[in-house]
């Protein structure tokens, strides 16, 4: 019985890492094409666009290039990580809305504008793991 319990444990253990890898593939291929549609206005637009803006932006392509290596690293390697970056987007979400509470007067537009939506993006991460 301790065997078949144990192999219980496993399958369990199998679909959790099946649910999860699958919730990163969805994140994955949906940073995948906000990073494409970026890329795409960068080169259209980049001659008329604002120069703080395109250095926002390309400040942004690179937080995704990340976001997906490190998703990439995660499926391919089957690491369950999900409880410790649920944790991290949570306190990350809880510092950056004490911040702004404290100094949204204080910043610049530009800051303020890509904090919350920096925010936004960390909102939308969360909720894809709890998926």
């Amino acid at each position: 019985m301790e065997d078949k319990e144990g192999k219980t444990k496993r399958i369990d253990s199998k679909e959790d890492l099946r649910k999860a890898n699958e919730r990163r593939i969805e994140e994955l291929l949906n940073i995948d094409n906000r990073y494409v549609r970026t890329e795409r206005h960068l080169e259209q637009h980049n001659d008329i666009a604002d120069p703080e803006r395109i250095e926002h932006a390309y400040k942004i392509q690179g937080d995704r290039e990340d976001r997906m290596e490190n998703l990439k690293d995660i499926i391919t390697n089957d690491i369950d990580e999900d409880d410790d970056n649920i944790e991290n987007l949570q306190k990350r979400i809880k510092y950056t809305e004490g911040y702004l509470g404290n100094n949204e007067d204080d910043m610049d537009t530009v800051t303020l504008r890509n904090t919350i939506e920096k925010q936004k993006h960390r909102m939308e991460q969360l909720e894809n793991m709890h998926k």
